[in-house]
């Protein structure tokens, strides 16, 4: 039975090509990173991603459209991990802080999370930064990139005020922008990239400054508890 126009031109779909294209997607984007991060942005051609790479020009614009596709690509990829398609809010490092139930230890999960970021994306961040007030898609995208970063340091926050966490006097709003302020990628490239601390060293320095300036402090909240305490021994309230 002959086939009909339509079946005639569906394109033939397996696993394995599947797989292929994802290979093909991912040393597109690994290549075209590095190019980024060395040359810049504007000097950085899709022909010389696609040379770098070993692809088709007309693979690259297949893939990704135009070349702030490619980037915008990268960018997710640098902040998500290889699960680029998932939001940070649902990926499973960062519900790892979410469900954890201890304010302190939450903090420094965050603090974990974003040296890991930082280490992969901190870089390309700053390419994107850069290039943002020269072409309005990137313009567009930096503004994204801070409205959900944003976003994501006020949903923890918001999870610290729900557990009455928060350093007394300090509302959810001056809260998120302090963590936000203190999560920039511009700290880790001065301290890392400039002053040669370990990356290790930079996730204590971002979880102490987390924990100190929005942790309602554990020995004020224990006098509290005392002060709240019942008392059974009758004879103890007067000098209480």
């Amino acid at each position: 039975m002959a086939s009909t126009p339509s079946e005639a031109r569906r394109p033939y779909d397996s696993p394995r090509r599947r797989e292929q294209a994802a290979g093909t997607r991912k040393l597109i984007l690994t290549e075209a990173q590095q190019l980024f991060e060395r040359d810049g942005y504007a000097a950085t051609s899709v022909a010389a991603i696609a040379a770098a790479a070993g692809v088709a020009l007309k693979t690259v614009y297949l893939t990704f459209e135009t070349k702030a596709g490619v980037l915008r690509a990268v960018w997710h990829r640098a902040l998500r991990g290889d699960r680029d398609e998932v939001p940070v809010g649902e990926q499973d490092w960062f519900r790892k802080v979410m469900d954890e139930p201890d304010p302190e230890r939450r903090l420094r999960l965050s603090a974990r999370n974003s040296r890991m970021v930082k280490e992969r994306a901190a870089a390309i961040m700053e390419v994107i930064h850069a290039a943002a007030p020269g072409d309005p898609e990137i313009g567009e995208l930096w503004a994204r990139i801070k409205q959900d970063f944003h976003a994501n340091q006020r949903a923890i926050v918001e999870s610290l005020a729900r557990d009455r966490a928060l350093r007394q006097g300090l509302g959810v709003d001056a809260a998120a922008d302090i963590m936000w302020t203190l999560n920039q990628p511009m700290q880790y490239q001065l301290l890392v990239g400039d002053r040669g601390w370990t990356p290790a060293r930079y996730e204590r320095w971002l979880a102490d400054l987390f924990c100190s300036q929005l942790l309602r402090p554990k020995a004020q909240d224990a006098r509290s508890s005392k002060r709240r305490r019942p008392s059974s021994d009758t004879g103890s309230q007067g000098a209480a």
